[in-house]
């Protein structure tokens, strides 16, 4: 009897040991699975009839995204009769998309009845554009207005326009297309085109509608994410006289180059003048060299007896009648004469010993022959 108490007590022990060990484990099951799966999410999404599958819930969590957008995101779509997938969505998300406001330009083309692919939405959103606002425009049109374009006729003067386009979505070139600085650009290329060949501004200014219909008919929508439904002129306004203004920069331009080039010739005109000045004074002194020359000459020829006292005196007698007729007549000596006449003058001041011992250049009487 004591034996048989003995082991059931032992076998209590382990039962409880046991049953305390398995409500554990349970407990830690319980826990992991509520923080692995929103029962909650779960619960709303098969209320939604937007059934998710546990396991997925559970991977989705364990790849640390976010489940309850994705899941929303989800419900949504299918409440608004959406073909797509929980997948589809978890990829474009892990993929750095938008998957709301694709799931939203979707449910608008739904309604719209537009042909909008999920792969082509997921597309446009992945290029960096708005594919909700591009179904939007798709709907209703969206105004472009462009900046102030200045333009000149050819009669030079100056037309302010502004323009304002109007375009709707081009879906299909969402992906490729250029945006709307590509439209503007052109836009304004064709205004400036239309005004620089109109032969007066007043043309343009009487018929407005002349830009419009240029620009229009250009084909400017061609490789755009729109479509271009119709250009308005907004405003137009008179400018400058650029004409005007180009032919005074004009005139004034050739002024100052005829006052550069008339100024080059009056400094060329004074350096040839100054050098001249120096070639005058460069002779002058060359005539003073000679001039010096000559008393040496003549009292060479003296000593040398190639010229005797009597020519000497002669000469003198010579240029004294020269001098005296010069003075009645009223008749002034050349520069290079008085040199002359003051250097034979100083010269026979320097020779009088040879006349007897008289002294000073004065005129001598002549001696009768």
């Amino acid at each position: 009897m004591i034996t048989t108490g003995i082991l059931c007590a032992k076998m209590s022990w382990g039962w409880i040991l046991g049953l305390t060990l398995g409500g554990i484990i349970i407990l830690a099951f319980v826990i992991t699975f509520l923080a692995l799966v929103p029962l909650r999410l779960w619960f709303r999404a098969i209320v939604s009839n937007a059934h998710v599958a546990m396991s997925k819930l559970i991977g989705m969590k364990m790849r640390k995204v976010d489940v309850n957008k994705i899941v929303l995101t989800y419900i949504t779509a299918r409440k608004a009769g959406l073909t797509i997938t929980l997948e589809e969505l978890e990829t474009h998300y892990m993929a750095n998309g938008d998957i709301e406001r694709v799931v939203k330009a979707l449910i608008s083309a739904h309604s719209a009845n537009m042909d909008l692919s999920v792969q082509t939405a997921k597309a446009i959103d992945l290029a960096g554009r708005d594919v909700y606002q591009a179904v939007r425009n798709s709907v209703v049109p969206k105004i472009i207005e462009t900046p102030v374009v200045s333009a000149m006729a050819k009669d030079g003067i100056e037309l302010k326009v502004k323009v304002k386009v109007t375009v709707i979505s081009n879906m299909h070139m969402q992906i490729f297309g250029a945006g709307e600085e590509t439209i503007i650009a052109r836009v304004g290329e064709g205004v400036v085109t239309t005004i620089g060949s109109a032969a007066s501004h007043k043309i343009v200014l009487e018929n407005p509608d002349l830009i419009s219909s240029t620009v229009l008919n250009k084909g400017l929508d061609t490789g755009t994410a729109y479509e271009i439904v119709s250009i308005d002129i907004a405003d137009i306004d008179v400018g400058r006289n650029i004409g005007a203004e180009l032919e005074i920069a004009n005139a004034e331009a050739d002024k100052r180059i005829a006052q550069a080039k008339a100024e080059e010739r009056k400094c060329m005109a004074i350096a040839t003048e100054n050098e001249m000045k120096a070639k005058v004074q460069e002779m002058r002194a060359m005539v003073v060299q000679a001039e010096a020359e000559v008393p040496k000459a003549l009292a060479k020829a003296l000593n040398n007896g190639t010229m005797g006292v009597m020519d000497y005196y002669n000469m003198k007698n010579i240029q004294a009648d020269t001098a005296m007729r010069k003075a009645l007549s009223n008749e002034h000596d050349d520069d290079s004469s008085s040199s002359s006449v003051s250097s034979f003058g100083g010269f026979s001041g320097g020779l009088g010993g040879f006349g007897g011992g008289s002294g000073g250049g004065g005129t001598r009487p002549r001696p009768k022959l």
